[in-house]
């Protein structure tokens, strides 16, 4: 499911940096022509974006780690589009802040903070989870009742 929400998330990010920076290269173009379109494009990026999300958190990723992973994509989809679209130069600076921004990434995704996690997810989130959700870890349905064990129905005869 990573694969699958980074893919969706850097598809919708495509479509987002259209929608806020593809006009700038049409500056004589009407600006509420502009607006309009952008949001055009911002709709087809809401459809994978928040999929992408849905997926991503049904999975056990944070909200936080969802975030993070769309700013690193953001960063890279930006900079390939202010090269190879808006023809801007992707001066040695932008280069270091972008890269001090998404190094900020380990804090969050930090391995030694994983210890005892299924899914992402801390055992007493999971649990919350569980409550909250049933039938969402696979098929299983827990129910609101539990069926006798047979100590009880011999405790019973």
């Amino acid at each position: 499911m990573w694969f699958l929400t980074i893919t969706l998330l850097t598809i919708s990010n495509v479509f987002m940096t259209f929608a806020w920076y593809g006009h700038l290269k049409f500056k004589a173009t009407a600006l509420t022509t502009a607006i309009v379109v952008s949001w055009l494009i911002a709709f087809v990026e809401y459809c994978f974006q928040v999929p992408a999300n849905r997926i991503g958190s049904n999975y056990g990723i944070t909200t936080a780690q969802l975030k993070t992973i769309q700013e690193v994509i953001t960063l890279t989809v930006f900079s390939f589009f202010s090269v190879m679209y808006l023809k801007e130069p992707l001066k040695w600076n932008y280069l270091v802040g972008f890269l001090m921004i998404a190094s900020g990434a380990l804090f969050v995704f930090a391995p030694w903070q994983h210890a005892g996690r299924v899914a992402g997810r801390h055992p007493a989130q999971r649990a919350t989870a569980e409550a909250k959700s049933p039938g969402r870890n696979g098929d299983r349905v827990e129910l609101p009742f539990t069926a006798p064990t047979a100590p009880d129905v011999a405790r019973k005869q």
